[in-house]
C-alpha cells in the first residue's frame, strides 16, 4: 500500500494557485483512476483505490500548507505504513514550469510543506514528486507568485 499525498491550501481561493499543485495533481490522479477523495480524515481528504494492481490512499491535507505533515503523520499511524511507501506531491520554484522532478529521499530545501512533513515524520526517506512552477521575475514577490494563479 501506498500514501500519495498533494500538498496545497484547503480554501477555495488557493485552488487555482502554483501553491496548489500537489492537490492538482492528486484531483487528476483520482480522476483518472476513479477514486472518490472526499472521506474527512487525518486531518484532511482522502479516498481509496487501486493503482496498477497496489492499493493507494490518496490524501489531500486540510491543515494548510505549512502544517501539512500532521496529516501525513495520522494517516501513516492510522495504516501502520513505513515512510518508503509515501509518495509527496509538490510545487518547487527552483524547477520551470511544466518539468516533473521524482526524488527518492532528501530535505525539504526552503518548501515550508516540506519542512512541515520532514519534521512530523522524523525522516527524509520518502519518494516525493516537484512540479516546477518556475521562480518569479522579481524575487521580492514570491509570496504573491506561489499564491497567485496559474495562467493558461
Amino acid at each position: 500500500m501506498y500514501i500519495i499525498v498533494g500538498l496545497g491550501n484547503p480554501e477555495k481561493e488557493y485552488s487555482n494557485t502554483r501553491h496548489n499543485m500537489g492537490f492538482n495533481v492528486i484531483n487528476k490522479i483520482a480522476e483518472q483512476y476513479e477514486i472518490e477523495v472526499s472521506k474527512n480524515k487525518f486531518k484532511g481528504l482522502y479516498g481509496s483505490g487501486i493503482i496498477e494492481g497496489e492499493k493507494v490512499i490518496l490524501l489531500k491535507p486540510q491543515t494548510y500548507m505549512n502544517l501539512s505533515g500532521e496529516s501525513i503523520k495520522e494517516a501513516i499511524q492510522f495504516y501502520k505504513i513505513e515512510a518508503e511507501q509515501i509518495i509527496v506531491i509538490y510545487d518547487d520554484i527552483d524547477i520551470n514550469p511544466g518539468i516533473i522532478k521524482v526524488r527518492k529521499s532528501g530535505g525539504p530545501g526552503t518548501h515550508n510543506g516540506m519542512k512541515s512533513v520532514v519534521h512530523e515524520l522524523n525522516t527524509q526517506n520518502f519518494k516525493r514528486v516537484r512540479v516546477g512552477i518556475g521562480m518569479p521575475a522579481e524575487k521580492e514577490n514570491l509570496i504573491e507568485y506561489v499564491i497567485g494563479a496559474i495562467r493558461r
